[in-house]
Parts: C-alpha cells; structure tokens; sequence
C-alpha cells in the first residue's frame, strides 16, 4: 500500500463542537478520524447548530478531509437488538438521530454496535431484529451507511462471528448504504487469531468469502490485553498487547485496505502521534 492510500488516524474528542475535531486529527498527524457527534453516554443531545455544522464542513475542506476519511461512532446506549418493544424503539430513534446528524455534517458512514439479545431470544432472532431496524433508518434517511462493528463476544452482543455481519447484511435491503467495521481487538478476544500470519490470512480469506471484501468501510486499530477467544474486550496499545506489531504490519502494507478509514481506539492517547508515525511507516514507499 503506498504511504497516501493509507487513512490512518484516531477516535478524536468532539470537546468544544463537532468543528473542533478535524484540527485534532490533523495536529497528531491523522489521515482519518472517528468521533461523537453528540455525548455518546446520553440519549439525546441538542441538534446540531448551523454553525457547527458549516464550521466542521468547512474545517475538512481546508484539512483536506473527505467523507471517505471520516468514520463516526453512535452511542453505546443503543441496542438494535433490543427484545423489549419500547427499549427498541428508543433506540432505533436515537440510531435515526445519530444517522441524521451524520447527513447534516456531510458523513456518509456512522460506525455502530449491532446489539445484543439480552437472553430474551435466540441469536438469529436477534440479528433479524437488528437488520429491520438499520432498514427502518435507511429508509428515513438519504446517503449515510450503516457500517456495523464485529463485537468482541461479551455478554449477549452478536455480531462476534463472522456469520452474524454476512447475515445481518443479507437480511438489509438497500446492500449500498451497509457495511462492516472491523476492531482487530474484537476479533481477537471473539477468537480469530490475527498474531500469526496463517490465521490472519484465513480470517480475511473468510471474510471475503462469507461477506465480501467490498462491504469492508473501516478498521479500528486495537491490540489486546486479554488472550485470544476470552471474550472480554480490553484494549492494549499498538504491539504492546498479545495481538502483536506483525499483525499491525500486514494490514497497513496491504492493499486491500488501502483507502479506508483505519482508526485508533487505544487507551495511550498521548501516543496516537508516534503510533500513527510509526504505522505510516510501514506502508510501501
């Protein structure tokens, strides 16, 4: 992959506004970047200000971000699984929210939790529930994708096997505005091996074949504290985790992910610069 077809970044704060945050990925040297668009640890925010939303399009006109660069993230509250009625549709109207928020900034990807069944229901019951609900909030909205998030595995989330993503987009009906995500620490903990090149290489040879490379939209770049298939999601920083630096390596000199969006979610953010550096670093010249 040659160093300007990697997008490469982190989860920046939205502190201050939505128009803050293009200057926060370009000051640690960021390619791309995620954020909140509202506190992602309430239900509801205040709409979007006009002058928010042209400040932050015009911020990454003049940083040189485009929409393909640019991967938020909804709440965690939202559940899109959800087996109570009048908790889902709380949730399905925050996700429109979400959704609509990302139009008015020009964002054409919202990165989310698919849900959980909350041992109400079976799996398969729950990811149908899951792809009605991204239909709803497709049809009520106009570009944005919904780009789904494998899951590490913990408690009653989907979405932590490969199966699960290719059925949920199956089951959605507008197959342009739906994706995946992948975190490479979730899929580590879920139990796909990504520390050694034989498994690497077969996780994305099944993802291919049991989803198709061009549903992939994002990476979130994590190492992992807890060991392969454990199920519990800690992140570690870059090859300082049981995941390794090789694993790092092989993605960013790949060119199948080149021009995506690749995200670090890591708890040394102090370090994202260097991180970020030293990823570049491994593209090809």
């Amino acid at each position: 992959m040659k160093k300007e077809d990697l997008f490469i970044g982190a989860h920046v704060s939205a502190a201050g506004g939505v128009s803050n945050v293009p200057q926060r990925a370009k000051d640690i040297g960021a390619t791309a970047f995620a954020l909140f668009t509202k506190n992602q640890r309430r239900w509801k925010a205040k709409p979007l200000e006009e002058n928010e939303i042209d400040g932050f399009k015009k911020e990454c006109e003049r940083l040189g971000f485009t929409p393909d660069q640019i991967i938020p993230h909804d709440s965690y509250l939202i559940n899109l699984g959800n087996p109570k009625p009048d908790a889902l549709k709380k949730s399905r109207d925050a996700f429109l929210d979400e959704l609509q928020r990302c139009e008015q900034l020009g964002i054409t990807m919202l990165n989310f939790h698919p849900g959980a069944h909350l041992k109400q229901y079976t799996e398969q019951e729950c990811l149908s529930v899951i792809a009605e609900s991204i239909n709803l909030a497709l049809d009520e909205t106009e570009f944005c994708a919904a780009v789904i998030e494998n899951t590490a595995g913990q408690g009653t989330n989907v979405g932590y096997k490969l199966e699960h993503l290719a059925e949920i987009i199956d089951q959605v009906d507008d197959k342009e505005r739906v994706g995946v995500c992948i975190d490479t620490c979730h899929a580590f903990v879920a139990g796909y091996d990504l520390s050694e090149k034989t498994s690497f290489d077969k996780f994305w040879n099944d993802f291919d074949a049991l989803i198709g490379l061009e549903y992939l939209k994002a990476l979130h770049l994590n190492d992992a504290q807890k060991p392969c298939g454990s199920k519990v999601d800690r992140h570690d920083p870059i090859g300082q985790g049981l995941i390794g630096e090789d694993a790092f390596k092989w993605i960013c000199s790949d060119d199948r992910f080149a021009r995506i969006p690749m995200v670090l979610e890591t708890p040394n953010t102090e370090e994202w610069e260097k991180d970020i550096t030293r990823l570049r670093s491994y593209a090809s010249e």
